[in-house]
């Protein structure tokens, strides 16, 4: 009987329906919800899509799990399928494995080749998927994993790599027969041969919207060709040793190459020249990744097994994974939402990387304690966002300032994010503040003086009750004030009546006899200023 285990799921369905509810009231990224450093800002979480302005949010280095076939060997190509749902692998054994795109479990292995497969992709429309083995040949695939058609002689050595045009109508193939071919889909037939590279070719891929192919070879050129005509365009002489990864940007523009002297250049196709060159990687740079919606992010792989994400713009590069893997890593496949990134190694393994949520700390093996915060907490990016606010870095040890009736949970306010260190030597920002004195002690305020009463025996208990009890009585009322006849009313205005109290006697005016005067009826007024008295 199987033993029942808790697997880790990474489900995206949640942001989406964020993102949908703020679509409603949300004009643009100025409306939108802040996330903070807690974990509790994970509802708040929205698509890669949503944060276009920022893509420190969509680094994958977190890592999630591990997928182990039951034959080792190789994983040459991973490949999600167009909705996300399953990711399929090619394995050096010729195998097709599909896992689970979210709980990352087996679910099904076709024998798909007789020999190693080494490249697969998915047409536009998302109903074909091409692959093509080390025999040369090239096979079409129907969603369903049925293989419909197959050419075993479209090349005469590996098939390295595949790449559909816009329309879907054509396809390139590139080869270790230093050719590069174009290919009618629906025929299966070889419409041209490129020939032109010197040496094995080793990539390929079609401009996002032209008849544009740019392919790496073993010669170390970079070469741009026209699909229609089959013409040479242009060479880029930058590599020094052999080019293994060709990919062109989103906005068509840039073409980004890697190879074995472990540099990776950006090349713009307008100006015909090298934009950028990103060093960091110890040994080749044996694949690499555009993010779907971040132009300027990307991820490489070495042959070392380590990962690096970059940045356009940026030489260094923004995270670094050196153990990602044991061995070289092949190839790397985005999720088409971009929260998740499948990386397969020659260490015989698949491995996932998701995004980290609000509040999550790289403290696993594969990271080195690095910063990848959301938003303004990204010290790397927080300075490139619309209207940010200054970034504090967060106490480190248990030596550091500790607020009053907070725990030393990482600095961090439940519901309100980083918690800004207090300073005890230096004064805050701003005129109006003041430094605390060294001397003023943090914390729970003092015990009042004596035992503690549940220490003292009745008697004493009790004569300390009384004790406090008279002490928080309410004090004697003040004297009145020497000058308080000054305060009464002149004589001759009268006191008007309190609705709830007895009237006052009145004195009979001058002139009348008590007895014909009527106390109840006020007495005539005096003569005012300026009147003659009748």
């Amino acid at each position: 009987m199987r033993k029942l285990t808790q697997r880790r799921a990474v489900d995206y369905t949640s942001t989406a329906v964020r993102y949908m509810q703020t679509q409603m009231w949300q004009r643009d990224c100025r409306d939108r919800t802040g996330l903070q450093s807690t974990p509790a800002a994970a509802i708040d979480m929205l698509p890669t899509v949503a944060y276009s302005d920022n893509p420190s949010t969509s680094f994958t280095a977190k890592f999630v799990h591990t997928s182990l076939n039951k034959n080792r060997c190789s994983i040459n190509c991973v490949l999600w399928t167009p909705n996300g749902r399953r990711l399929i692998t090619g394995s050096q054994s010729g195998e097709f494995t599909l896992w689970n795109g979210q709980s990352f479990n087996f679910e099904m292995i076709l024998q798909a080749h007789d020999q190693a497969i080494r490249s697969m992709v998915w047409s536009h429309n998302d109903n074909w998927m091409v692959s093509g083995d080390d025999g040369g040949a090239i096979k079409y695939w129907q969603s369903n994993m049925n293989n419909v058609k197959a050419n075993k002689s479209a090349h005469k050595e590996s098939v390295r790599d595949l790449s559909f045009c816009r329309t879907d109508l054509k396809f390139c193939s590139c080869s270790d027969d230093t050719t590069v071919k174009v290919w009618d889909f629906a025929r299966c037939q070889e419409e041209r041969s490129l020939t032109g590279h010197g040496w094995d070719v080793k990539s390929v891929d079609w401009h996002p919207t032209k008849s544009l192919l740019v392919s790496g070879g073993k010669d170390n050129l970079v070469k741009l060709w026209d699909a229609k005509s089959g013409k040479e365009l242009s060479s880029f002489h930058g590599h020094k040793n052999t080019v293994l990864c060709v990919k062109w940007n989103q906005n068509g523009n840039w073409v980004l190459t890697a190879g074995k002297d472990q540099i990776i250049k950006l090349y713009d196709i307008r100006a015909m020249k090298e934009l950028e060159s990103f060093r960091g990687h110890r040994k080749d740079v044996t694949a690499l990744a555009w993010h779907p919606f971040h132009e300027e992010y990307f991820v490489s792989g070495s042959f070392d097994g380590s990962m690096f994400h970059w940045l356009v713009g940026h030489e260094t590069p923004q995270i670094e994974v050196p153990t990602a893997h044991d061995n070289s890593v092949w190839d790397l496949a985005w999720h088409p939402i971009g929260y998740l990134l499948c990386s397969g190694s020659n260490d015989h393994t698949t491995k996932f990387w998701c995004r980290n949520r609000p509040g999550d700390t790289a403290r696993d093996k594969f990271n080195m304690n690095q910063n990848q915060g959301y938003g303004e907490h990204n010290t790397n990016l927080g300075g490139r966002l619309p209207g940010n606010f200054p970034v504090f870095d967060q106490p480190s040890g248990p030596g550091g300032p500790f607020v009053p009736g907070l725990t030393r949970n990482e600095g961090t306010i439940p519901g309100v994010g980083a918690a800004m260190p207090l300073s005890l030597d230096s004064p805050l920002h701003g005129d109006q503040s003041h430094s605390l004195p060294l001397s003023m002690t943090l914390g729970a305020p003092p015990l009042p003086p004596g035992p503690h009463p549940s220490l003292l025996n009745p008697n004493q208990q009790q004569h300390r009750y009384q004790q406090n009890s008279q002490q928080q009585q309410m004090p004697p009322l003040p004297m009145p004030p020497p000058n308080m006849q000054q305060l009464q009313p002149p004589p001759h205005l009268p006191l008007l009546p309190h609705p709830h109290l007895p009237r006052p006697p009145q004195m009979p005016p001058h002139g009348m006899s008590g007895s014909l005067s009527n106390p109840s009826m006020p007495g005539p007024l005096p003569p005012m200023p300026g009147q003659r008295e009748l």
